[in-house]
């Protein structure tokens, strides 16, 4: 009788069998996607990027390393790939300290929290094109709303939007704007897993408020930190619709990031070889700082 269960059960070539087969099943649709709209497009790109092409000839001509050479010898993609670290570093850290801070807020038991987490959260929630076209108007130096803020002051308001000393900042701070909710959330949902049994012990213990923050709240979110720091990265990256409505890149290239230098030089210029080349760089740049966040970051943080 044992001989025969034994006989039954299935063996270890059949259990791995059916666990490989219950991968492909749920796995492999997504895989499938991930390939035709995702890897696909990405080795088309570093592909064009070896090539002359203008999307009208019949032939795309090869060029070796010649786009490559031209591309990250101009000046205007140096200037590109300036403005999208300063977009990186500005939008990104405004948006978590700004997020954090709010979050601690919202934390307390204030009256209308709720309303007020649900009024910040809602630009997340809007297309950045819509957002955009409302700040437009607030940026406006004759009719806009920061103008009948500031004239009372008598403060001239800048025209914020014209000027390249000003425009990466308006655009960054549009940029915190939108995402701000979203940090905001996700801090959240991390400031209420840590256990409230923690600061009703460190303040037993006399410690400050400070105290707690440092020793208990930083530590208690370093996963959420590390998660929205990664995202954070990659959406400054991403970046284009603001850009394009507020200040198409202007003026004079002030805020063309690497996502807007692709755009132009594909979909204005007509020149695939270059836009490859922006594709493949922005790709090596975000697979670099990701591998380098998850391979030493993370062994700081503490789950």
């Amino acid at each position: 009788m044992a001989q025969a269960v034994a006989s039954s059960s299935p063996s270890r070539l059949q259990r791995e069998w059916r666990d490989w087969v219950l991968f492909v099943l749920f796995v492999g649709p997504n895989l499938t996607l991930f390939a035709i709209f995702s890897y696909r497009p990405l080795l088309y790109d570093a592909y064009l990027s070896f090539h002359m092409w203008d999307f009208l000839s019949p032939v795309a001509v090869w060029v070796g390393t010649d786009n490559y050479v031209d591309t990250l010898t101009s000046p205007s993609f140096l200037v590109a790939l300036r403005n999208t670290v300063t977009l990186m570093v500005g939008g990104v850290l405004s948006t978590l300290v700004l997020g954090l801070a709010v979050a601690l807020l919202l934390n307390q038991k204030l009256a209308g929290r709720d309303f007020a987490r649900g009024v910040l959260f809602a630009p997340y929630m809007l297309s950045g094109a819509a957002i955009a076209v409302v700040w437009v108007y607030i940026f406006d130096p004759s009719y806009g709303l920061l103008r009948t803020v500031l004239s009372p002051l008598n403060i001239v308001p800048p025209t914020w939007l014209r000027d390249p000393t000003l425009a990466m900042v308006a655009v960054i701070i549009v940029y915190t704007w939108k995402n701000l909710g979203y940090t905001m959330v996700i801090f959240l949902a991390g400031l209420q897993a840590i256990p409230k049994e923690l600061y009703e012990a460190a303040t037993t213990d006399g410690a400050g408020v400070w105290a707690r923050f440092r020793h208990i709240t930083l530590p208690g979110l370093a996963p959420i930190t590390f998660f929205l720091l990664i995202t954070g990265i990659l959406f400054s990256f991403q970046t284009f619709d603001l850009i394009h409505v507020l200040t198409r890149g202007g003026p004079s290239d002030a805020t063309t990031t690497l996502i807007y230098y692709l755009y132009q030089q594909g979909f204005v210029g007509f020149n695939a070889g270059r836009a490859g080349v922006a594709a493949v760089v922005q790709f090596v740049i975000l697979f670099t700082i990701t591998l380098i966040q998850i391979r030493y970051l993370e062994r700081k943080v503490t789950y």
